[in-house]
């Protein structure tokens, strides 16, 4: 199995990033009158899944931060599919964009939530770490073997 050595390994992130731009590449088309609120709402908040997934893999070193930063991903897909709400009710994505959008966003968080529930999985120490005793080393020189069973996580 192939070590993660990067967020952009994550099945997750590459799907938040590959439907942030869907909905980026879609808002682009809703009324300008929108441009302040439903666009930029949705366009920040679909961008700021994949943000979060990737500052939750940075700061994997300690579980609570690492829980705390998907559980805010998992909040951002979710006031995402609100917004896709707002835009469908607007009648500014069809019903075929909408369900993909949305079809996405529940997949989304169906992979952050097994992801939240075995954190211990995904850190880099166990939980009764004396972090002052570890020295910083930068992720591309990690060695650690992670367990197969999280094999589905990864590209």
């Amino acid at each position: 199995m192939a070590i993660a050595r990067s967020f952009r390994d994550l099945n997750v992130y590459r799907e938040a990033r590959e439907t942030a731009q869907k909905i980026f590449e879609l808002s682009r088309e809703f009324p300008v009158e929108e441009r302040y609120s439903l666009t930029d709402q949705i366009r920040r908040s679909s961008r700021a899944v994949k943000a979060m997934i990737a500052e939750a893999w940075g700061r994997r070193r300690y579980k609570a931060v690492f829980v705390n930063k998907l559980d805010e991903a998992l909040g951002e897909a979710t006031e995402t599919e609100s917004w896709l709400d707002d835009a469908r009710d607007a009648q500014y994505l069809s019903t075929e964009e909408f369900d993909a959008l949305d079809s996405k966003y529940i997949s989304i968080g169906q992979m952050l939530s097994p992801m939240i529930d075995r954190a211990d999985d995904f850190c880099k120490h166990p939980p009764a770490t004396d972090y002052r005793a570890i020295p910083r080393v930068e992720e591309m020189e990690s060695t650690c073997e992670q367990s197969s069973s999280i094999e589905e996580f990864f590209a």
